[in-house]
């Protein structure tokens, strides 16, 4: 077999080992074992507290490594307990498999040769879920977290919820975790997307038993609802944090801005109407009162209206420290018109901060929401008018730039 060969040899420089994490699946556990040495002579078994002969199997293969305690805790444990004795013991990648017999490792050197291509990232097994033998169950879940992930990370991915994966150490040693059980598997592709690390896929096969022989530990309602916790935290702190903090990164790189531009205000498959109205709405969620929160709900609103969102979100930070001061000048002034006599002056000076709003917060309020509208709605026709224009000339941006 002299591609099992060449595959042993790459595993080795690659410094790869192979980690079954298993949980009272004795009656699959041996299979795995035997398929996986077909290719690979480094597979950690990591027994997560199984009531049943699987320590009995392990020892039966006595060049296999294992890690076993007595106490189930869970996958993510069982995963994060595996990495750190890989790392320990000088492996660079890691590829999971579960012990269930739903992967094949016929499908690993698509991973090595994945790997091989782009060092640092994670690679995901993607599963076709679209086969009949998939359950309706574990399909709708599939596509649960393919949808939160995009939105905590804005990566389209096919099958978040791959056991069949391979990770490089290195990287995600650096990342700290906090969950224990299944959803180990959804925080460790979002963190990872948070610290820059690739997250691709590769196609894999996948075997569902017939439900009378399958063996699933997943609690529907337990674990579903750990990861429904889990992913609202999740886009809670990428509304709240990871985002604004990779805009702000964004307007002090010269090319990723130049980028911006050309692949979102300058998109020819966009339409002018699209990115004017984007801008408008940006401007409108920057300005109206709901400060500390205004970012987190202008992405969240343009990803429901399906809105250019970098538009939006470059928009919406007009609102940024240096401009406060202009806005509640502006928006005490159009609450002046609804306030009539008991309105509030004010002059423009460094003495315009956030603790002059509670001097006349009706007044401020109401003015803040008229200049939003204004302010919105004149914005957006300039955005209109200036792409009409630019559409009329040369492209802003050539290649010789």
């Amino acid at each position: 077999m002299t591609g099992s060969i060449s595959l042993r040899e790459k595993v080795d420089v690659l410094k790869a080992c192979v980690i079954i994490p298993t949980y009272n699946n004795a009656a699959t556990l041996g299979a795995v074992i035997e398929d996986v040495a077909q290719y690979c002579d480094h597979i950690v078994i990591v027994n997560d507290g199984s009531t049943d002969h699987t320590n009995d199997i392990v020892k039966h293969y006595r060049n296999v490594q294992s890690i076993s305690y007595q106490q189930n805790v869970g996958k993510g444990w069982a995963l994060r307990k595996a990495f750190a004795y890989a790392t320990e013991k000088g492996y660079q990648y890691a590829i999971t498999i579960d012990s269930d017999g739903q992967h094949f490792a016929k499908d690993i050197p698509a991973f090595i040769n994945k790997i091989e291509e782009m060092p640092n990232a994670i690679i995901i097994g993607a599963r076709n879920m679209g086969q009949a033998s998939v359950p309706g169950g574990s399909s709708f879940g599939n596509k649960f977290s393919n949808f939160w992930f995009k939105v905590e990370t804005g990566i389209t991915c096919p099958d978040t919820q791959s056991g069949f994966r391979l990770y490089p150490l290195a990287a995600i040693k650096k990342i700290s975790f906090i969950t224990r059980k299944y959803e180990f598997e959804i925080e460790v592709l979002v963190r990872a997307a948070w610290n820059d690390i690739p997250v691709v896929s590769v196609p894999v096969t996948v075997y569902y038993a017939p439900a009378a022989e399958r063996i699933s530990h997943f609690r529907p309602y337990k674990d579903f609802f750990r990861i429904t916790i889990l992913n609202t935290i999740l886009v809670l702190i990428s509304f709240l944090f990871i985002k604004p903090r990779d805009f702000v990164q964004t307007l002090f790189n010269k090319k990723k801005f130049k980028k911006l531009l050309e692949d979102h205000l300058f998109n020819p498959h966009h339409s002018t109407g699209l990115k004017a109205y984007s801008v408008s709405f940006g401007i409108f969620m920057g300005i109206i009162p709901i400060w500390g929160f205004q970012l987190a709900a202008a992405i969240f609103l343009a990803i429901l209206f399906k809105l250019n969102k970098p538009l939006v979100i470059i928009a919406a930070n007009i609102s940024i420290p240096p401009m406060i001061p202009l806005i509640i000048f502006l928006s005490y002034k159009m609450g002046a018109l609804w306030m009539g006599a008991n309105a509030m002056q004010i002059d423009f000076n460094n003495a315009i901060t956030l603790d002059s709003v509670k001097k006349n917060l009706i007044q401020y309020i109401y003015g803040s929401i008229t200049l939003a509208i204004v302010a919105g709605i004149a914005f957006g026709l300039l955005t209109y008018i200036f792409l009409k224009l630019i559409g009329k000339k040369k492209p802003l941006f050539t290649k010789a730039d």
